[in-house]
């Protein structure tokens, strides 16, 4: 017996739809490229949209065509996602700080057709739209007046394109599985992988998202997504935020310490949500200027592990809920929110930022476990860590063109590569990449720990850990440090702050001074170019 319901498919476009008709006056506001902020609306991004999405139609773009998009969070970005999508063609999300020579592999592996760019990256696409065969139109996010001399052929301004459409267009319907979004992987090792969002897997993940343990958002939030929507869908905000009807703040290019506390300010934001170190720079700001964060409830930090230090500074000088969160690309991105269960409910101080310092917990939809590298699975008792496996309806079930089979098994599950373990109470931590986990004396040593605690030390600016040959035990630990500027932590000074912190054979055989940390496009920390580095480091104790 089948049930006797409505066919509704679950398509990205009913989203747009829900916030201009329930929340269509609520405020979209922008920092532009150009300069001055602008503000904008639900219903004038719906009609935007709906032009966006006429235009294409007439300009040959179709079903499953890829169309780019290489810009910063705008509200003019958001139009064109949801125009892109609702003739159901893909939108394909490109990060400008990979390598031009990455750009082009993966625009080409994309086969992209169109490209939507903002002003800042023109000097790059003048750079590689030549070496992409498939591409036929450059649409620029900007207005005439602030459009530069090009010699790129069929390159348009948006405003001046837009203004030939009246919006006069109804969105396509099309299956709830069909593709609508497309977002390449950092590539830390081989070539990128192309993951392929459909409407399905975006309207659910928005739905999570905003499910009281995990973001927990509402119309009454002003939110602003700093994470930027070329990071793995900005983390969902760019669906969950409107799905609820909250003001969206977006906060275009400009990621110091100072424009974003601007825009805190100015716009009252009650939730945010970026990587460790653009709060590092937020929280260097307020410390050297004494400004204090009024209207900021919650921040969600993730993309890589949030320092202990982090949310100690944001709780109890600012009173900023911190929730600790972890996902991936292949995940839409979220996987597990560091919320508080009933369980911890009771614990204060040091006991809850034990448990605030883990990923934290899956909401429904994810499911996850931890095994050998014989795929038997290991018990949830908060020490024994394995590879993190996941499925669930917005998680990957492979790649685009077939790369990567071997992270998918069977039963569905998603080898993340990432090393954790899970307490009793179901909460998640990451201790490492697969590919980053020191390996010494047959025991594992989690790089992750390691790192977050010298990151607690007050002169530490930056750290990293990574393992370093050694002739008896294999691997040993090395820190590379980046000290604060205008202080002088010694190896002594380090080391010592960190004895009995750890288990004594987890502490870093010795201690390298750097003046900068390389990163990924992602933000993360580079490790393989961190062991290029020091390949030929010799450890003391060797």
């Amino acid at each position: 017996m089948l049930g006797l319901m409505q066919e509704w498919p679950l398509l990205c476009h009913k989203i747009l739809d829900h916030a201009a008709r329930q929340h269509g006056n609520r405020e979209i506001v922008s920092r532009t490229v150009e300069g001055p902020i602008v503000r904008t609306t639900y219903a004038d991004a719906r009609v935007r949209a709906l032009k966006v999405a006429q235009l294409l139609e007439r300009d040959g773009y179709k079903l499953g065509d890829r169309i780019a998009t290489l810009a910063w969070n705008t509200a003019r970005h958001l139009e064109a996602w949801y125009g892109i999508m609702g003739i159901g063609a893909v939108y394909h999300t490109l990060n400008p700080r990979l390598f031009p020579e990455q750009l082009v592999w993966i625009m080409n592996h994309a086969e992209d057709k169109c490209l939507f760019v903002d002003l800042t990256f023109m000097p790059l696409v003048e750079k590689i739209a030549p070496l992409v065969p498939s591409l036929q139109k450059v649409i620029v996010f900007t207005d005439a007046a602030h459009m530069p001399q090009t010699a790129l052929p069929n390159v348009v301004t948006y405003e001046e394109w837009l203004a030939q459409a009246d919006g006069d267009f109804q969105w396509r319907e099309v299956d709830e599985h069909t593709a609508c979004g497309m977002c390449y992987t950092s590539g830390t090792t081989g070539d990128p992988k192309g993951v392929v969002y459909s409407h399905r897997s975006n309207v659910l993940h928005a739905m999570i998202a905003c499910m009281p343990d995990a973001m927990g958002i509402s119309s009454r939030d002003v939110i602003m997504p700093v994470v930027p929507m070329f990071h793995a869908n900005a983390w969902g905000l760019a669906q969950s935020v409107p799905m609820v009807g909250a003001k969206l703040v977006m906060p275009g290019g400009k990621m110091d310490g100072e424009s974003i506390y601007h825009l805190l300010d100015s716009e009252k934001v009650s939730f945010t949500a970026a990587v460790p170190t653009v709060w590092l720079m937020l929280l260097q700001y307020l410390e050297e200027t004494g400004k204090k964060l009024p209207y900021l409830n919650k921040v969600v930090i993730g993309g890589s592990a949030c320092p202990r230090a982090m949310t100690e500074k944001f709780e109890r000088n600012y009173d900023v809920e911190v929730i600790h969160a972890w996902g991936m690309t292949e995940m839409s991105p979220l996987g597990t929110l560091a919320t508080i269960k009933p369980e911890y409910a009771g614990l204060t101080g040091d006991a809850l930022l034990n448990v605030k310092q883990t990923q934290g917990h899956p909401p429904f939809g994810v499911e996850m476990k931890v095994t050998d590298d014989e795929n038997r699975e290991h018990p949830w008792d908060g020490k024994t860590f394995g590879r993190l496996k996941v499925r669930g309806p917005a998680v990957a079930g492979a790649y685009y063109g077939g790369a990567g089979v071997e992270q998918f098994d069977e039963e569905g599950w998603f080898d993340t590569g990432d090393v954790a373990h899970i307490d009793p109470n179901g909460y998640m931590q990451i201790t490492d990449r697969a590919k980053d986990v020191i390996k010494s004396g047959g025991e594992w040593i989690s790089t992750i720990d390691l790192e977050n605690l010298a990151v607690g030390h007050p002169d530490v600016a930056e750290a990293a850990v990574i393992g370093i040959a050694h002739p008896k035990w294999d691997e040993r630990p090395l820190l590379v440090v980046v000290r604060k500027a205008g202080k002088e932590p010694t190896k002594t000074d380090l080391l010592g702050f960190m004895e009995g912190k750890v288990a004594k054979w987890w502490m870093p055989d010795d201690v390298a001074f750097v003046d900068a940390i390389p990163h990924t496009a992602t933000g993360k920390i580079q490790k393989t170019t961190l062991r290029q580095q020091f390949k030929d480091y010799k450890l003391p104790t060797a």
